[in-house]
């Protein structure tokens, strides 16, 4: 079930935000002069009102069940947009719309793999997004395994006709920072096997399971919109399996990988938007990113952040009297396929972003939160320990002041705009 603390934590700093003096204020005596009293009390209730709500469980089963899996700028994603409208009407929110951009569709068709020689057998695969077709029937070829991305970059072997294997493991990591390393080869490896004239790649998948459930995610794309090679994920099982094939086999390991899919240069999605008036033009800038993945039905990414953020939001918006800023909630749109919601809500809103003064996305995931990060200017730090004291009660820690905010916030972020994490 959904960590009610998140929920109640993103609450709290909505809250506090939309209510506060963000700029510094200093009071005679030097302090610094955040919150009143009352606002506080007011943040300490939003606590308790998020430990005992259940709005965003609600959520997440309603968008998970009757929408399902939503591929950027599929029709799924479509209805998808269509329930964020109605939800955030439903919920009372304001100034509700859908603000549409342009993107290249991309979609799975079929996906096979196997090892054809000296151990015949199926392995399990699953195409990275933007990964082009095989020809029909797909291509067959000696494996190369490479234990590291590295150890492929820098090799000189000839690797024509061949299908490249980069076998490096993901590390856990409390804080995920071993996710940003294994998706390099994720991003990377399809660029260098067609520069050493491959004609597939396999990665290991990126993550520390042990299910025959690979995970996917996008490649680097090419100028034709497409990555430059077919590639595939091999669940860690599979991965295992051929590597031990590698090492038992007397000779060369043939693989034949099959992956089929469709590309369309031009379709459309959206960023869905809500907000909660407040009595001045500042906003507070909260949200997820409404698309998944095709695999499954985006419990974790992003569905549990839309959930949590727009019951935050609400749990604020029904204090009674108007924040003093407006808190926007924005689903973004595509945002798995490469940034194109962030990127579109960023040039969309670029003449107002100087009246953003918060944002923070929700993704991820729906665990314990272990840690509170900011990324404010030098004359805002002060501010930060203030939430930090009101969290600690919540089993949440101070983190350092080098938040992301989040890949949907990353452009405000790179405008100036502070972020929390």
């Amino acid at each position: 079930m959904l960590n009610r603390k998140i929920g109640a934590g993103m609450a709290l700093v909505a809250g506090l935000c939309a209510a506060a003096s963000i700029a510094s204020a200093q009071t005679n005596a030097g302090e610094e002069k955040f919150i009143t009293a009352k606002q506080e009390q007011t943040a300490k209730r939003l606590i308790e009102k998020g430990l005992k709500d259940d709005t965003a469980w609600t959520l997440l089963e309603s968008l998970t069940t009757e929408i399902g899996p939503r591929l950027a700028g599929s029709d799924a994603e479509a209805r998808a947009r269509d329930w964020g409208v109605q939800t955030l009407k439903r919920l009372g929110f304001k100034n509700v719309r859908i603000e549409t951009f342009e993107l290249s569709y991309w979609s799975r068709i079929s996906e096979r793999a196997e090892i054809v020689s000296p151990f015949p057998q199926r392995l399990v695969v699953t195409a990275l997004g933007y990964s082009p077709s095989t020809p029909a029937g797909g291509v067959s070829g000696e494996v190369v395994r490479f234990e590291t991305l590295d150890a492929l970059e820098t090799s000189g072997a000839d690797l024509s006709g061949k299908i490249i294997f980069v076998d490096e493991a993901m590390t856990r990591t409390q804080d995920g920072s071993g996710y940003g390393v294994a998706v390099q080869k994720r991003r990377r490896t399809a660029i260098i096997a067609a520069e050493k004239g491959a004609i597939a790649a396999l990665i290991r998948s990126v993550g520390t399971d042990s299910h025959r459930n690979p995970h996917t995610g996008g490649a680097v794309r090419g100028g034709a919109g497409l990555a430059l090679a077919p590639i595939a994920a091999l669940s860690n099982p599979d991965a295992d399996q051929l590597t031990r094939a590698l090492r038992l086999a007397k000779g060369p390991v043939r693989v034949l990988v099959d992956l089929q899919t469709e590309f369309k240069s031009t379709a459309v999605s959206g960023n869905v938007i809500g907000e909660i008036p407040g009595k001045s033009d500042e906003l507070i800038v909260v949200g997820g990113h409404l698309d998944s993945w095709d695999l499954g039905t985006g419990v974790i990414d992003d569905g549990a952040g839309i959930a949590i953020t727009v019951a935050a939001a609400k749990l604020v918006g029904d204090v009674k009297g108007k924040p003093a800023r407006t808190i926007r909630v924005v689903m973004w749109g595509a945002e798995e396929t490469g940034l194109w919601g962030a990127r579109a809500y960023a040039k969309a809103h670029e003449e107002e972003l100087a009246r953003h003064v918060l944002a923070a996305e929700s993704d991820f995931g729906a665990a314990r939160i272990w840690k509170f990060q900011t990324r404010f200017g030098d004359g805002a730090l002060a501010k930060a320990k203030i939430f930090q004291r009101l969290l600690h009660p919540l089993g949440i820690g101070p983190g350092d002041n080098q938040a992301s905010g989040g890949a949907d916030v990353s452009p405000l972020r790179a405008a100036g705009v502070p972020v929390i994490a």
